[in-house]
């Protein structure tokens, strides 16, 4: 079947009322409701998936964008996991015998796909520094201060190399801040936004354990001098006795409020042509950078990997990259291993 004028429609209404069981679909406005009603009658049973070439369609399918271009390789390697899941589950309920896919021959020329940070997008530490600098100065001053300064210590996790969940998740009980030297935080529990209508507790953040690690792995990770000044002048700045990152209003941090804020500490930290870059375009991009400096400064894989979260096998496939800024150095340094002893040059 052809799909209803507006595609998006269909999408829409999957997103926000068909897909979730929490939600009436009767509430839906009238042309998701429409949409919704197409899909019911142009969905096959799932038993016609036993058929390889309606898993194939499907597969097919999941490989395209909504505009009907190929999805990149990363893209779908991801749709492609969420439908054998999604097949696996059904499988688990005794609605199929066995999982479709595993039945199809893998085609031999299938991408191999890593998903690898882009060194472009790594600042090095001076460009980390200033930027952290700049957000101090983003946003109007009010009684409680300009908004960046209450986020300054949100964008410092950079130095623990920590995912933006994980930092928010972090509390006062769980930092250990010396007046001097190296301190150590636990990081607990990761309180992703979702919004409302996706999470099980019915708030905008829900409640989870760590990315990559068990549900009550709790790891202790050692923090520089640097973070702990920082993390310490927050504390007393803000007054923090619980969690250490939140809003002047007592409330989580929302991914839309960091992301503009940060937005707005490029355009006052990197040139014109550093913002239009990949340079750190991402709050997520200070992760990577934390990861491989520790790489370049030559800490072992498995204690950045034990740190980061990760296996050595993905850390070594996807964080070890060069940091912005080595280029030059890496020029400059003595190209005596390019010649041979009699000082010619090797071929």
């Amino acid at each position: 079947m052809a799909w209803p004028s507006g595609r998006h429609h269909a999408a829409k209404a999957l997103r926000q009322y068909g897909l979730i069981p929490t939600v009436e679909v009767e509430d839906a406005p009238e042309e998701l409701r429409k949409a919704l009603a197409w899909l019911e009658k142009a969905s096959v049973p799932l038993s016609d998936l036993v058929k390889a070439e309606t898993t194939r369609a499907a597969l097919a399918a999941v490989a395209l964008n909504m505009d009907g271009k190929a999805a990149a390789a990363t893209t779908y390697r991801r749709k492609r996991s969420v439908f054998y899941n999604v097949l696996q589950y059904a499988v688990e309920l005794e609605l199929l015998d066995f999982n479709p896919v595993d039945k199809l021959r893998v085609t031999a020329n299938r991408k191999k796909v890593v998903e690898a940070v882009d060194r472009r997008s790594v600042v090095n530490p001076r460009q980390a520094r200033e930027l952290l600098a700049a957000v101090s100065y983003v946003g109007s001053r009010g009684k409680d201060g300009k908004r960046g300064e209450r986020l300054v210590a949100f964008f410092a996790s950079y130095f623990a190399a920590l995912r933006p969940g994980d930092a928010l998740g972090l509390r006062v009980k769980n930092c250990h801040l010396p007046q001097t030297g190296w301190g150590s935080v636990t990081v607990e529990r990761s309180p992703p936004a979702a919004g409302k209508r996706y999470t099980d507790s019915g708030e905008v953040h829900d409640d989870r354990g760590l990315k990559h690690r068990g549900e009550d792995d709790a790891p202790t990770l050692p923090i520089p001098p640097q973070l702990v000044v920082i993390l310490r002048e927050h504390i007393n700045r803000f007054k923090v006795t619980d969690y250490l990152l939140r809003s002047a209003k007592g409330m989580p941090v929302s991914p839309s409020s960091y992301v503009r804020v940060w937005r707005e500490a490029r355009r006052l930290a990197l040139t014109p042509a550093q913002v239009d870059s990949p340079l750190a375009a991402r709050p997520y991009d200070l992760r990577h950078a934390g990861v491989s400096l520790w790489l370049n400064a030559g800490v072992n894989a498995p204690e950045v990997a034990d740190r980061a979260g990760h296996s050595v096998d993905v850390l070594l496939k996807v964080y070890a990259k060069c940091i912005d800024g080595d280029t030059k150095i890496m020029n400059e340094r003595d190209p005596g291993f390019m010649r041979d002893g009699d000082g010619g040059d090797r071929i």
